[in-house]
């Protein structure tokens, strides 16, 4: 009898960005601030695209605004991302160990958002 599978996997591409500012607090203090600054600004350029093309309207001004709201997006997740990974460095460094389930840091992580959402 024969038989058929489907298999596929579906990979994201990875970039990593190393910026050494000498010191290991900084160090991940930007690279937070980096990474979720860009997806910030990647999700708000696709939601205003998606306005600017139901409104069917272009112009200088949609425009000028969507980038605005981008930077203002990407730096505050960017921002609250930063803090959250510097206290996070902090409190291992403090305790001398690093301990910390992935469940630890999700929910440390949900309840920074919902706090900073409010």
């Amino acid at each position: 009898m024969p038989r058929s599978r489907f298999s596929a996997s579906l990979a994201s591409p990875k970039v990593d960005l190393v910026i050494d500012m000498g010191n290991p607090l900084l160090n991940q203090t930007v690279d937070a601030f980096l990474k979720i600054g860009t997806v910030a600004v990647t999700k708000t350029a696709v939601e205003e695209t998606y306005h600017i093309v139901k409104k069917g309207s272009v112009s200088s001004h949609n425009f000028e605004n969507s980038l605005k709201k981008m930077c203002k997006e990407g730096a505050y997740w960017g921002t609250v991302a930063g803090v959250y990974a510097g206290m996070e460095y902090g409190a291992e460094r403090i305790r001398g160990t690093r301990d910390w389930g992935v469940y630890s840091q999700q929910c440390g992580g949900r309840d920074l958002g919902l706090k900073v959402d409010r």
